[in-house]
């Protein structure tokens, strides 16, 4: 996609009819600007695309060496892996890995967004394809190259390493079909990613002649206590249900755990399935159903693209669906 022109900060100071001294206060000390004039520099930037240098001027002409990272949460290990690996190549590579938490709230992810870009980094690493346009213009008029992972659109900002959630929730639902379960029930989190897996989910009950699927919702991240309060709260208001789909395999870990404590067996009177495939979700017992993503080969290409894109090496696949995969266990 096109990017913006490289305007700097006389160029706004020309257009808006200040000097560039106002600009410089607009963008680091707006109390210390005139409200007419802030408009007037604001109203340049928000047309012109306009994205601030945090650095140094005479720091522009060299190679940071680093590539910032913006995930969704800290504390949720399904993003371990891709971290892990992704911090692990970029070291190879002679780079570091700087990481920041956005939250589920676009508006925070915009605040990060801003002060990243101001620092210049080689390379920027996006966790899902939903930005608000604020978050997009900036990202796309940076020019700084840009991998967004763990989703899939056929027109990300710049690049792309993910997969389908539609497509997960679709499989999960034909899965457990096919094993005889029949009244299902999501214990989801509320983000849009999540939500892309019920819709798929409900899209392919539709297809085999089923009733929708009841959703249960909790905030993101999911925990282990969701999952133990989900499975209370589902099976309080839908009695028949007998197979529970997890937005985590935390989430599923804290069924499982309310299910033996309600004196439920698994998969017996329960199917559980998981997201993420974590290491603990072999160990378990029963030992749990989910869906594997490779994080290792998320992390790793991300790294790739980066590193080949700011070293002036094209990259022959920009869009990459590295796809998923249910692995049965007992749980379901």
């Amino acid at each position: 996609m096109k990017k913006s022109p490289g305007f700097t900060v006389h160029d706004i100071a020309r257009l808006a009819g200040v000097s560039a001294m106002t600009v410089s206060r607009t963008l680091n000390h707006p109390e210390k600007v005139s409200p007419e004039a802030l408009a007037k520099v604001r109203e340049v930037i928000a047309r012109t695309g306009f994205v601030p240098n945090g650095m140094a001027r005479g720091l522009r002409s060299s190679k940071a060496k680093l590539v910032a990272a913006v995930l969704p949460t800290l504390v949720g290990p399904v993003f371990q892996e891709t971290v892990r690996a992704l911090s692990q190549a970029l070291e190879e590579r002679g780079y570091q890995l700087m990481i920041g938490q956005s939250g589920y709230d676009t508006s925070r992810e915009d605040a990060l967004l801003d002060a990243i870009i101001r620092r210049r980094p080689d390379g920027i690493v996006l966790t899902g394809i939903m930005h608000s346009p604020e978050g997009r213009r900036q990202l796309l008029a940076s020019s700084i190259p840009v991998v967004e992972t763990w989703d899939l659109t056929p027109t990300p900002i710049d690049m792309l390493v993910g997969f389908s959630h539609e497509r997960i929730g679709q499989s999960v639902c034909h899965y457990l079909y096919s094993r005889g379960y029949r009244h299902p029930v999501l214990l989801s989190a509320n983000d849009d990613r999540a939500r892309r897996r019920i819709e798929g989910f409900q899209r392919m009950s539709r297809t085999l002649g089923q009733e929708p699927a009841p959703t249960h919702l909790v905030e993101a991240p999911t925990t282990l206590n969701s999952g133990r309060t989900g499975l209370a709260a589902i099976l309080s208001a839908y009695p028949q249900t007998d197979a529970v789909f997890c937005s985590s395999d935390l989430q599923a870990l804290g069924v499982l755990i309310e299910a033996q404590a309600r004196g439920i067996t698994v998969p017996g009177q329960l199917g559980v399935v998981g997201l993420g495939d974590l290491e603990l979700a072999a160990s378990l017992e029963p030992a749990l159903t989910t869906v594997r993503i490779d994080g290792t080969r998320i992390g790793r290409t991300a790294a790739q693209y980066i590193v080949d894109r700011t070293e002036g090496r094209s990259v022959k696949e920009p869009i990459l669906d590295i796809g998923f995969e249910i692995i049965e266990r007992a749980s379901a």
